[in-house]
This record gives structure tokens, C-alpha cells and sequence, in this order.
């Protein structure tokens, strides 16, 4: 069983290549955590927002998650952080072409 873990919150910038060069380190540290299978990062300048969609091949893992990097993210002056952890469905998601 997999779980996504979905993070968001209001940011400002930078985007696109600057956010590449800003958050490389980060996701090279984000990539060695536990239980990981893949993270997607996401940003919408119109809307000011950043955060991820994360896979987990265990709940335990993806919980620690969560709790270390809303610590993370509140160490650097970020608020109103949202995050929902799911179950997720693997057999109907494989119809709809998710290779996990």
C-alpha cells in the first residue's frame, strides 16, 4: 500500500528556474527520506503557492514526514501550511496510467 502526502502553502517566490536554483539542495535531501518513492514539486505564481505531492510506500514514514518538514517550513517563516495524507487506491490508479 502507498500513500500520498499533499503539502501546500502560501509563497511568494522565487519560480520556475530561480525556484529550480533556490530549492536544488532541497530536493537532493528530500530525495534520501525514507520510504520516499517520488516527490512532485509544485508552484503557481498567480496564486502565490508552492508544495509537494509526495508518495510514501508506508504511512509511517510519510506521517514523520509530514511533521519534519512543517517543522522545516515554519523554521523558515512559512504559515497557514495545509497537508492531507491519502490512501492510495493502486489498482484503479494503474488504469489511469500511474506507474508506481
Amino acid at each position: 500500500m502507498k500513500y500520498l502526502l499533499q503539502i501546500d502553502f502560501p509563497y511568494s517566490g522565487p519560480f520556475g528556474s530561480a525556484f529550480f536554483d533556490a530549492m536544488k539542495e532541497l530536493a537532493e535531501n528530500i530525495a534520501t527520506e525514507n520510504g520516499l518513492v517520488y516527490k512532485l514539486w509544485t508552484e503557481n505564481e498567480e496564486t502565490q503557492e508552492a508544495g509537494g505531492i509526495y508518495v510514501f510506500d508506508n504511512l509511517d514514514d510519510a506521517n514523520r514526514y509530514l511533521e519534519k518538514h512543517t517543522q522545516r517550513l515554519t523554521s523558515f517563516g512559512f504559515k497557514d501550511i495545509k497537508s492531507k495524507v491519502f490512501v492510495i487506491n493502486e489498482a484503479l490508479s494503474a488504469i489511469t496510467k500511474t506507474s508506481l
